[in-house]
């Protein structure tokens, strides 16, 4: 039978103790006494015996105790209890000390999961982003104050609701990131979502949020409406109105008796103020619809030197130096990036013919990007803020799309294009990032 530890240390003791015990004894009835002298005397040996090893035995128990309750207490996380008369100058108080400050140590770590934890409920409670959390079984077991508003009920009665019946099932499928239109009773809108995963009670869970985007997408199609309206309206004015003027002066000039000699010279020229207006407002119209009307790029291979050649020598107006770079071939649609770098270099050239200086283009693979670079020897730029902008111009004639149009090329392609200031040299710098390989591994 296995005894335990607080009988065994009291037989351990007792064991301990008898023979001493035994030899008292001895010596006390072998000694010349009186009778009844030796019987108490014997007495007391073997009750100090005895008192002492259950003296040892209560005190070893109470201390056990207190460290049970300790520990209990720590179990039930109330860190308040502590154990008194623990000293270092022995175990038994030294593990009260740690003991004590353990409780010490959970008691303030509590205090902070209790202040994090108010923390973000309140700022769970006042975003205005829908934040909902539901466990394996896709059923509803978290939603802050605004995915209570959207779903358009109370707590105890929303928790514990399977995705299906919230009208969410479409949301814990599909890509992790993407922009949904979702339908509930207090809305019907586009949401940006997000989903990620968090574990609970060694379970996971899906965590959803969503952001309601069709406000944001409605301002930005209003502003982009009235920045096109703004630009067409201006650029329709300028055509419009020396028409109207010569139109008017024309209609004058054929009521006249008599008609003029030279009438005919000034139908003419009117007539050619005319069509030149009506050719720019043609221009203008083309390079929007080609702007708006971009396709979907066809991807193959494009050799980066014969694509650079090929551009460069469709400029006539000045020789282009080609100060080539590695052989290098990017994923794109030749067509586009034909017209990505036509669009570059002519820009470079209308600024080198200014100044009377030259165009270079080089290129060169920078980590697993290719960067090209079409520089030139004009005057710079003045200010470099609107040089993107669509329809913006300072080209007398210009109809402010190639910059543009370079842009999205480049963007489509998951590429970049900036255009700067060339430091230390005039005139400026166009810069084209392209993805040497296709798909993730370009990022």
């Amino acid at each position: 039978m296995k005894l335990r530890p607080v009988r065994r240390l009291l037989l351990v003791t007792l064991a301990g103790g008898a023979p001493a015990v035994v030899v008292a004894v001895a010596l006390v009835a072998s000694s010349d006494l009186d009778v009844a002298f030796a019987w108490v005397l014997g007495i007391v040996v073997v009750a100090s015996w005895l008192g002492g090893a259950l003296t040892l035995r209560n005190t070893a128990k109470f201390r056990l105790r207190t460290l049970s309750n300790l520990l209990a207490a720590l179990r039930e996380e109330d860190y308040s209890f502590r154990v008194r008369g623990g000293r270092r100058d022995d175990a038994f108080g030294e593990l009260i000390v740690e003991l004590n400050l353990l409780a010490q140590r959970l008691r303030s770590e509590r205090f902070g999961d209790v202040e994090s934890t108010a923390l973000l409920a309140k700022v769970m409670a006042e975003i205005d982003v829908v934040v909902l959390a539901f466990d394996p079984e896709r059923r509803l077991q978290l939603a802050n104050r605004a995915g209570l508003d959207l779903l358009g009920g109370r707590e105890h009665e929303l928790i514990g609701a399977s995705a299906d019946e919230l009208g969410l099932a479409a949301c814990l499928d599909g890509p992790p990131a993407r922009t949904i239109e979702l339908s509930f009773q207090t809305a019907s809108d586009r949401w940006e979502l997000r989903r990620g995963t968090f574990r609970q009670g060694g379970r996971p869970h899906s965590l959803l949020v969503l952001s309601n985007v069709s406000r944001a997408l409605r301002t930005e199609e209003v502003t982009a409406w009235q920045r096109l309206i703004r630009v067409l309206g201006h650029e329709l004015n300028n055509s419009l109105a020396p028409i109207k003027s010569i139109a008017g002066s024309l209609d004058a000039l054929v009521e006249r008796e008599p008609l003029p000699s030279d009438w005919r010279d000034d139908v003419r020229t009117g007539l050619g103020i005319i069509a030149a207006r009506a050719e720019s407002l043609n221009r203008l119209m083309t390079a929007y619809a080609q702007l708006a009307r971009l396709p979907e790029p066809k991807l193959e291979r494009v050799e980066v030197g014969a694509w650079v050649q090929r551009v460069a020598a469709l400029e006539t107006r000045l020789d282009v130096e080609v100060a080539g770079g590695p052989q290098l071939s990017v994923p794109g649609d030749g067509d586009q990036l034909d017209q990505l770098l036509i669009n570059l270099v002519r820009n470079a050239v209308d600024a080198a013919l200014e100044t009377g200086g030259g165009v270079t283009v080089s290129w060169m693979a920078v980590e697993r990007f290719l960067e090209l670079r079409v520089d030139d020897e004009g005057p710079g730029l003045s200010n470099s803020a609107n040089v993107f902008v669509p329809f913006f111009t300072t080209k007398p004639g210009g109809t402010g799309i190639g910059l543009a149009l370079a842009r999205q090329i480049a963007e489509v392609h998951g590429g970049t294009v900036e255009l700067a200031n060339r430091g230390g040299a005039p005139g400026c710098r166009a810069t084209v990032r392209l993805p040497l390989r296709k798909g993730p591994d370009a990022d």
